[in-house]
């Protein structure tokens, strides 16, 4: 199956050198970092205080700030790559991020319970937000190799099933289920965008339903889980204490909250508030107000994210910024969702919100991407065999 690959003229080329990045999708990602290490500091300031012996109230947003700096480097670097570029890297990246998920199996440091991190000259970092990356890179090169033919079982479900099995099995062995799902639901949203036929989807969606209700019954952790979702009552000091202190928060905060940096729920009462559970302490502070704003907030950055997918110069550039977009969509959903008790406990952060450097750099670099497929947005549409 020959595949025309699109070249880029040279009229294209010098269009592109003065061309500028789509600037309302740029102050939308800027307005999310900077609301979001806002946040942060207000949600980590008590817990900053008593591991640092009550000596330092920034010790959590000093990290996240730093991290934030390398993120804006690489998005402003990303910004000027062409998406070509990133076409011809996406196999060999895709091997590597494999290569570092098995790593971590073999000597990654456990963090609360979990084995998903590795230590490299003092630096931590989880190899599976880069995974998350690779795989998105690979799934919007197959659709470019595919092109029409998605539509076949042989490619559309198998081609695409094969790539994402090599990234959601060392996940499997490393027991990440959070991570499992949010892949999985990114690859059929990219699958869909490819042309692959509603029908195997829904069957793979019934087949990951199945996965997950036997991964569950043999992993007593995540039982514990669903056990404290459907009833949290029923254990308030152990499995169902932190949904219970998340909902306190919550409800504390009424309709204008109380004020920024007065959250009660903070005071360690609520685990993770810094991290998991931010949007509780945001709901607590800024109230159902501020709570809405936020999602608001979120809702223009990914609708901005897709009107840019669908003016891209080419089907991989196309697939490529809608599974960049739709990573941050359901990570956002999945998080609301579980702060609210809406859905069971995920360990799935806030973006751009939630205290985690690696996954902080990864989505500034992601958005960069995205802001140099903008580039291309007011010219033709290269033409695909």
């Amino acid at each position: 199956m020959a595949m025309q690959r699109p070249l880029y003229a040279k009229e294209d080329r010098r269009k592109r050198s003065g061309a500028t990045v789509d600037i309302p999708f740029l102050i939308l990602v800027l307005l999310l970092l900077a609301v979001g290490l806002a946040m942060l500091y207000s949600a980590s300031s008590a817990q900053s205080m008593y591991d640092t012996g009550y000596q330092s109230s920034t010790r959590y947003l000093q990290k996240q700030a730093i991290c934030a700096v390398l993120g804006l480097g690489c998005m402003w670097l990303f910004s000027r790559i062409p998406a070509e570029l990133w076409f011809r890297l996406a196999w060999p990246l895709y091997w590597i991020s494999i290569a570092l998920l098995l790593l971590v199996l073999v000597v990654g440091q456990s963090v609360n319970g979990a084995r998903r991190w590795i230590n490299i000259a003092g630096i931590q970092f989880q190899p599976s937000e880069v995974a998350k990356f690779t795989m998105i890179l690979v799934l919007a090169r197959l659709t470019r190799k595919f092109g029409p033919d998605a539509k076949k079982f042989r490619f559309g479900v198998l081609g695409f099933g094969a790539a994402l099995m090599g990234i959601l099995v060392p996940l499997a062995l490393e027991k990440h289920l959070s991570a499992i799902l949010l892949m999985g639901m990114v690859a059929v949203v990219m699958m869909f965008v490819a042309g692959t036929s509603p029908k195997w989807l829904l069957a793979g969606a019934g087949a990951a339903v199945l996965f997950v209700i036997i991964y569950i019954s043999f992993m007593g952790y995540a039982g514990d889980r669903v056990t404290a979702w459907l009833h949290p009552e029923s254990d308030p000091g152990d499995t169902g204490y932190q949904i219970l202190q998340s909902l306190y928060a919550i409800g504390s905060g009424g309709l204008f909250g109380l004020g920024l940096g007065k959250s009660r729920q903070k005071y360690l009462y609520l685990p993770f508030q810094y991290n998991d559970y931010i949007y509780a302490v945001i709901c607590e502070e800024l109230g159902l107000v501020g709570a809405v704003l936020i999602i608001v907030l979120f809702a223009m950055t990914i609708l901005r994210g897709y009107w840019i997918a669908l003016r891209a110069r080419d089907r991989f550039s196309t697939v490529l910024a809608a599974g960049l977009v739709t990573l941050i969509a359901i990570q956002t959903i999945l998080n609301l969702g579980v702060v609210t008790n809406l859905l069971p406990s995920t360990g799935i952060a806030l973006p751009f919100f939630s205290y985690g450097g690696t996954a902080l750099a990864v989505n500034l670099g992601e958005m960069g991407i995205v802001l140099s497929i903008s580039r291309y947005r007011n010219a033709y549409k290269i033409q695909e065999a």
